[in-house]
């Protein structure tokens, strides 16, 4: 049976560093540590600096860069070829690592695996068009603060989110909902979003302007359809396109919110599905350029993404479920 080698480790190394600074030999630094002098020897030559001498944490460095052999991604280019794909499709590395996992069964590669092999093709080859295959398209991690203004003085009825019901926030419960607006660069088009807090699905449809009557309606004919249980609240920014939300109210039964000014983060989901949606859809996109079908491919894609807070199930199989256990769960109505 041939005999097992181990790696000099860094607690090893500082020793070596502090004997050879006390002027033990070779052999008596290899002696203490139950090493072999040819091992001690070795260490000395190939991870010393020519002008620094034997550092332990430069060596150390060495070491491992000697023996790393490139990212897991560059070593199997199959699997490579698969993660770029989903991430050419919108999902994250999260997405596209716990899905793997869930699918094999066990881990295959993880999300920081992925952020780090984009980052070292940047790094490395300059090509800042690698950042396209992250979601926001960003190449280095990080969110960017931003300003605005609120309106909510104009909002009349305006019912604020803290005296939205405290079960609705842990998002167990289907049926509550947020919404906004994606504005463009051409005035006057945009796209209404509605996004369910605990499938988190969305649903999107282009809008002509941002007129509070006619987004109402759109609200209203999009929830509609839905039973009851799946249309319960909506909660909203400040803006004024939200105005005439009373019409969901009262046709509807839905109750409406409304976030604290200067703060719309407190309807994170809708936040974070815009997010998403905004590298397909950049703000410099003409809507004008896109048909129905493709608004729909859009939505389509995003509910067909898994999302590792559903354990990497997409938004639609959730939403699916949520919609027949309440069709199931409807009693016939009574033909008296």
């Amino acid at each position: 049976m041939g005999q097992s080698y181990q790696h000099l480790g860094l607690d090893e190394r500082c020793a070596i560093a502090q004997r050879r600074a006390a002027g033990e030999s070779i052999r008596q630094i290899a002696a203490a540590l139950d090493r072999s002098p040819s091992s001690i020897a070795r260490e000395l030559k190939r991870n010393g600096g020519a002008k620094v001498g034997y550092k332990p944490g430069y060596a150390d460095d060495q070491a491992r860069a000697r023996r790393w052999r490139g990212s897991k991604l560059l070593r199997h280019p199959a699997l490579q070829a698969l993660v770029l794909d989903r991430l050419r499709h919108g999902w994250s590395p999260q997405q596209v690592a716990g899905r793997l996992a869930r699918e094999q069964g066990r881990v295959i590669v993880s999300h920081e695996t992925i952020y780090r092999f984009i980052a070292a093709q940047i790094a490395r080859t300059k090509d800042y068009a690698w950042r396209l295959y992250l979601p926001r398209g960003k190449s280095k991690r990080g969110y960017r603060g931003r300003k605005g203004g609120s309106s909510a003085e104009h909002i009349k009825n305006r019912v604020p989110i803290a005296l939205r019901p405290p079960g609705v926030a842990d998002r167990a419960q289907p049926g509550h909902w947020e919404a906004d607006l994606m504005l463009f660069r051409t005035y006057g088009q945009a796209i209404l979003a509605l996004h369910e807090r605990s499938s988190r699905a969305l649903a999107i449809l282009p809008r002509p302007n941002k007129q509070a009557e006619p987004i109402a309606a759109a609200i209203e004919a999009l929830l509609a359809p839905l039973p009851s249980k799946l249309r319960q609240s909506i909660t909203f920014d400040n803006g004024t396109e939200f105005a005439r939300h009373e019409r969901l109210r009262q046709r509807l039964g839905l109750e409406t919110f409304f976030c604290d000014p200067h703060a719309p983060w407190q309807k994170g989901g809708i936040e974070n599905a815009i997010g998403r949606l905004r590298r397909r859809l950049p703000r410099k996109t003409d809507l004008v350029t896109l048909s129905p079908a493709q608004i729909r491919d859009l939505a389509r894609l995003y509910n067909h993404t898994p999302r590792k807070c559903l354990d990497f199930q997409t938004p639609a199989e959730v939403f699916l479920e949520a919609l027949h256990f309440e069709c199931d769960s409807t009693p016939p109505l009574s033909r008296g």
